[in-house]
Protein backbone atom coordinates (compact mmCIF):
# COMPACT_ATOMS: atom_id res chain seq x y z
CA UNK A 1 0.00 0.00 0.00
CA UNK A 2 0.92 3.79 -0.40
CA UNK A 3 2.24 5.85 2.04
CA UNK A 4 -0.76 7.22 5.08
CA UNK A 5 0.15 10.82 4.65
CA UNK A 6 -0.67 12.63 8.00
CA UNK A 7 -0.39 17.10 7.41
CA UNK A 8 0.29 19.56 10.00
CA UNK A 9 1.44 23.29 10.87
CA UNK A 10 4.15 23.42 13.64
CA UNK A 11 3.34 25.51 16.27
CA UNK A 12 5.19 27.46 19.26
CA UNK A 13 3.74 24.47 21.21
CA UNK A 14 6.18 22.09 19.65
CA UNK A 15 9.30 24.00 20.35
CA UNK A 16 11.82 24.61 22.35
CA UNK A 17 14.16 27.21 23.68
CA UNK A 18 16.33 26.73 21.06
CA UNK A 19 13.53 27.18 18.68
CA UNK A 20 13.29 24.10 17.18
CA UNK A 21 10.86 21.39 17.47
CA UNK A 22 11.67 19.83 20.96
CA UNK A 23 12.87 16.13 20.46
CA UNK A 24 10.47 14.58 22.63
CA UNK A 25 7.57 16.49 20.46
CA UNK A 26 9.03 14.44 17.31
CA UNK A 27 7.82 11.22 19.18
CA UNK A 28 4.30 12.76 19.80
CA UNK A 29 3.83 13.94 16.00
CA UNK A 30 4.23 10.79 15.08
CA UNK A 31 2.24 9.23 17.48
CA UNK A 32 -0.35 11.31 16.34
CA UNK A 33 0.00 10.23 12.58
CA UNK A 34 -0.19 7.10 13.73
CA UNK A 35 -3.61 7.47 15.71
CA UNK A 36 -4.82 9.13 12.10
CA UNK A 37 -4.09 6.38 10.11
CA UNK A 38 -5.59 3.27 12.18
CA UNK A 39 -8.62 5.80 13.02
CA UNK A 40 -9.14 6.58 9.07
CA UNK A 41 -8.93 2.63 8.61
CA UNK A 42 -11.34 1.67 11.25
CA UNK A 43 -9.48 1.24 14.59
CA UNK A 44 -9.48 4.43 16.59
CA UNK A 45 -9.71 4.63 20.12
CA UNK A 46 -13.70 3.70 20.31
CA UNK A 47 -12.28 0.02 18.72
CA UNK A 48 -9.97 -0.25 21.47
CA UNK A 49 -12.05 0.42 24.10
CA UNK A 50 -14.29 -1.90 23.20
CA UNK A 51 -12.15 -4.61 21.81
CA UNK A 52 -9.90 -4.12 24.54
CA UNK A 53 -6.85 -4.62 22.01
CA UNK A 54 -4.72 -1.72 20.98
CA UNK A 55 -1.43 -1.48 19.47
CA UNK A 56 1.98 -1.31 21.62
CA UNK A 57 5.61 0.08 20.45
CA UNK A 58 7.73 -2.65 21.32
CA UNK A 59 11.10 -1.05 20.36
CA UNK A 60 11.88 2.34 18.22
CA UNK A 61 15.01 4.06 16.33
CA UNK A 62 14.60 8.05 15.63
CA UNK A 63 17.14 9.61 13.09
CA UNK A 64 16.99 13.50 13.12
CA UNK A 65 18.23 14.63 9.47
CA UNK A 66 17.09 18.06 9.37
CA UNK A 67 16.15 21.14 11.47
CA UNK A 68 11.95 21.79 11.93
CA UNK A 69 11.13 25.29 12.73
CA UNK A 70 7.78 27.35 13.70
CA UNK A 71 5.15 27.45 11.52
CA UNK A 72 6.01 24.79 8.96
CA UNK A 73 3.96 22.68 7.13
CA UNK A 74 4.96 19.16 7.52
CA UNK A 75 4.06 15.57 5.95
CA UNK A 76 4.03 12.82 8.06
CA UNK A 77 4.29 9.35 5.67
CA UNK A 78 3.40 6.13 7.76
CA UNK A 79 3.88 2.84 6.03
CA UNK A 80 3.94 -0.67 7.50
CA UNK A 81 6.61 -3.18 6.67
CA UNK A 82 7.29 -6.51 7.40
CA UNK A 83 6.60 -9.10 9.90
CA UNK A 84 9.51 -9.71 12.30
CA UNK A 85 7.20 -12.76 13.97
CA UNK A 86 4.19 -13.71 14.41
CA UNK A 87 3.44 -11.26 16.78
CA UNK A 88 5.50 -8.53 15.45
CA UNK A 89 6.01 -6.19 12.58
CA UNK A 90 7.78 -2.92 11.29
CA UNK A 91 6.37 0.47 10.48
CA UNK A 92 8.21 3.15 8.82
CA UNK A 93 7.43 7.25 9.42
CA UNK A 94 8.64 9.97 8.00
CA UNK A 95 8.86 13.51 8.53
CA UNK A 96 9.18 15.50 5.42
CA UNK A 97 9.37 19.46 5.23
CA UNK A 98 7.50 21.54 2.31
CA UNK A 99 11.03 21.41 0.09
CA UNK A 100 11.28 18.02 -0.19
CA UNK A 101 13.71 17.21 2.79
CA UNK A 102 13.18 14.00 5.00
CA UNK A 103 13.33 15.59 8.41
CA UNK A 104 13.12 12.22 10.33
CA UNK A 105 12.97 9.32 10.17
CA UNK A 106 10.99 6.78 12.73
CA UNK A 107 11.21 3.06 12.59
CA UNK A 108 8.98 0.79 15.11
CA UNK A 109 8.03 -2.45 15.87
CA UNK A 110 4.59 -2.55 16.77
CA UNK A 111 2.64 -5.43 18.14
CA UNK A 112 -1.15 -5.82 19.07
CA UNK A 113 -2.00 -6.59 22.69
CA UNK A 114 -4.84 -7.61 24.57
CA UNK A 115 -5.50 -5.35 27.21
CA UNK A 116 -7.01 -7.65 29.76
CA UNK A 117 -4.58 -10.03 29.29
CA UNK A 118 -1.60 -7.69 28.82
CA UNK A 119 0.06 -9.59 26.18
CA UNK A 120 0.38 -9.90 22.68
CA UNK A 121 -1.83 -11.47 20.36
CA UNK A 122 -1.34 -12.34 16.63
CA UNK A 123 -2.81 -9.77 14.71
CA UNK A 124 -6.53 -9.54 12.99
CA UNK A 125 -7.31 -9.17 9.78
CA UNK A 126 -9.17 -5.84 10.60
CA UNK A 127 -6.18 -5.02 12.53
CA UNK A 128 -3.70 -5.42 9.44
CA UNK A 129 -6.26 -3.45 7.76
CA UNK A 130 -5.97 -0.57 9.57
CA UNK A 131 -2.18 -0.21 9.60
CA UNK A 132 -2.53 -0.86 5.42
CA UNK A 133 -0.54 -4.25 5.87
CA UNK A 134 -3.11 -5.70 3.85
Amino acid sequence: MSPFQYQFKVLESHLDTFGHVNNATYLQLFEEARWDLITDRGWGLTEVKERQIGPVILELNLKFKREITNREMITIESQSGEPINKLVMTMHQKMIKENGDVAAILDINVGLMDLKKRKLIEPTDKWLTAVGAQ
